[in-house]
């Protein structure tokens, strides 16, 4: 039985999170329905992770299995076709390994959250950013960011119903850079780690927004990581501008093997 891995993106905003539900529109269930069009008995696509109702991708990846064999090309044309005008989209699909699993098989997880300063409206991007009125302070918001690099009790950045059996999580980065944006300025933040808590993602963020405003001073953010309490972290910041931008593997389904293409002579 033929095994896919398939490259994601999708606008989170039509659908309540990635994981399929009961009579609720998600973005595993669209898959789902697309790949039943081509095989009835499809159990259906496994993603790398479970993002929130109004969360992004433009970076998930799957894996399915399918019994009748077709070229990965074709399989995305066909999906694609299905799929159409639902906001999720097949941009990359590849055979994998019968070991390759979309979740498991992980080693590192990618997300980038936009955050406009601009007093006026959004139009264009309306939907893909979180929007504040005021100035944020790029230096302030990485010396607090500092803090949280490395390997920690991440229990104040945690929601309360998160299923995570340890708070213990190792955050490899969290840089945040600057854009001008039309009239304004774009905050993008870019965090990584092997995998995340419950709301982990959105309470840095949310956190860190203080401190760009002055609210909080950088220093506050230690002392909140330190009381391993979610009553000492900032507010969660709203989620249509968090994505899951990118998921790495030891071996990248959707890289040719080495040599591949190179002639012998």
């Amino acid at each position: 039985m033929p095994r896919f891995a398939l490259k994601i993106e999708y606008d989170g905003a039509p659908f309540c999170g990635w994981q399929k539900q009961v009579d609720l529109p998600t973005v595993q269930g669209v898959i789902n329905v697309a790949l039943q069009q081509l095989e009835p008995t499809c159990e259906g696509v496994q993603g790398a992770g479970r993002t929130d109702t109004g969360v992004h991708a433009t970076g998930q990846v799957g894996h399915v299995d399918l019994v009748k064999a077709i070229a990965p090309e074709r399989l995305m044309e066909a999906l694609n076709f299905y799929m159409r005008n639902q906001g999720v989209a097949i941009v990359d699909c590849a055979m994998a390994p019968d070991d390759f699993h979309a979740r498991f098989s992980a080693v590192e997880r990618r997300y980038t959250f936009r955050l406009l300063g601009r007093r006026a409206p959004m139009t264009f991007d309306k939907g893909t950013m979180w929007q504040v009125k005021h100035a944020l302070d790029l230096k302030a918001m990485q010396a607090g960011a500092k803090y949280l690099i490395g390997k920690h009790d991440f229990t104040t950045f945690r929601s309360t119903v998160c299923q995570a059996k340890s708070p213990v999580k190792s955050l490899d980065e969290l840089s945040i850079e600057q854009l001008p944006y039309r009239g304004g300025v774009e905050t993008r933040f870019h965090i990584q780690a092997r995998s995340f808590l419950h709301n982990q993602v959105r309470s840095f963020v949310g956190t860190l927004e203080r401190v760009g405003a002055g609210s909080w001073e950088p220093v506050q953010v230690k002392a909140a990581l330190e009381a391993k309490s979610r009553a000492a972290c900032g507010p969660v910041c709203p989620p249509q501008g968090l994505y899951l931008s990118a998921v790495r593997y030891e071996m990248d389904p959707f890289s040719p093997p080495p040599h591949a293409g190179k002639s012998s002579g």
